[in-house]
């Protein structure tokens, strides 16, 4: 059964429900909640700048900057920093702007969601090329697909492509059809939201085996020799520790239940839709 609501009795629900809403004190929000949101904003902001600054770092000046298929070593060091740009910073911020942004219109939230997104998908396809490449011309040639960092990236980068193609289809598409498949968009939502979550944590874990798998490599040939080879441990030792911190930081951004206008969101949504 099908029920139609009229439009200014939504608006009139709507302010009934924000009125309600703003005197309730379990929803007012005092010092302490305003300060955990700063915290997590500036925090997530910080660590997502930092660890793609941390990566850019430690190539350019431990691993000897960048090349393409003339020098197929320099050409490898393309493949962490556009990952970590593409995979995590360009993916976190998305994250991050979807569910504590609340101060504009919902739709252009979306919109801006779709786009950091989209600015990953260069950085993840140059990113395979460029390992795949150096791979295939570095001498002896390495195997492919043969470590559990591969696999996991592998898993990683289809569930981007899915989520991607879902997002794009299911919530912005089908709003050409708003009423007709807003019972669609509605299942659609935790699920996105779900794998979204897992997708960036399937990253995260990516990342950190690729530094376990890079600095066995490391300790192989040349061992822990001279100081600059210690710095360079510590550096990228650092770097996974932020990529845990980022793992742990964004799951409580998106899984906070009181964010800003948790209710009020939920309820201006319906009104757009209907």
């Amino acid at each position: 059964m099908i029920i139609t609501v009229d439009v200014e009795e939504d608006v009139y629900v709507f302010r009934q429900y924000i009125k309600r809403y703003e005197e309730d004190s379990e929803n007012a929000w005092n010092c302490c909640s305003w300060f955990e949101y700063l915290l997590i904003v500036i925090l997530s902001t910080v660590l997502l700048i930092g660890v793609l600054v941390l990566t850019l770092f430690w190539v350019i000046f431990y691993r000897g900057g960048f090349a393409w298929a003339d020098s197929p070593q320099l050409q490898f060091n393309l493949h962490p920093v556009l990952m970590v740009a593409g995979c995590v910073t360009f993916s976190g911020f998305s994250i991050l702007l979807y569910r504590l942004c609340r101060c504009i219109k919902h739709l252009y939230v979306k919109l801006t969601h779709m786009l950091f997104h989209a600015c990953a998908i260069p950085c993840i396809v140059m990113a395979f090329l460029a390992v795949f490449e150096s791979h295939n011309l570095v001498e002896p040639p390495k195997p492919h697909f043969y470590s559990l960092h591969t696999w996991l990236g592998l898993i990683t980068m289809a569930m981007f492509a899915v989520q991607f193609i879902v997002g794009f289809f299911s919530f912005l598409v089908l709003l050409c059809c708003e009423n007709r498949t807003y019972s669609c968009r509605s299942a659609m939502v935790p699920i996105h939201a779900s794998f979204g979550l897992a997708n960036f944590m399937m990253a995260v874990a990516t990342c950190v085996t690729g530094l376990v798998e890079t600095e066995r490599q490391l300790v192989g040939e040349t061992g822990l020799s001279t100081r600059n080879s210690e710095i360079e441990h510590y550096i990228m030792n650092s770097m996974g520790v932020v990529f845990v911190a980022l793992g742990i930081i964004i799951s409580v951004a998106v899984r906070r239940s009181n964010a800003p206008a948790t209710a009020k969101v939920y309820v201006t949504e319906r009104l757009e839709i209907n």
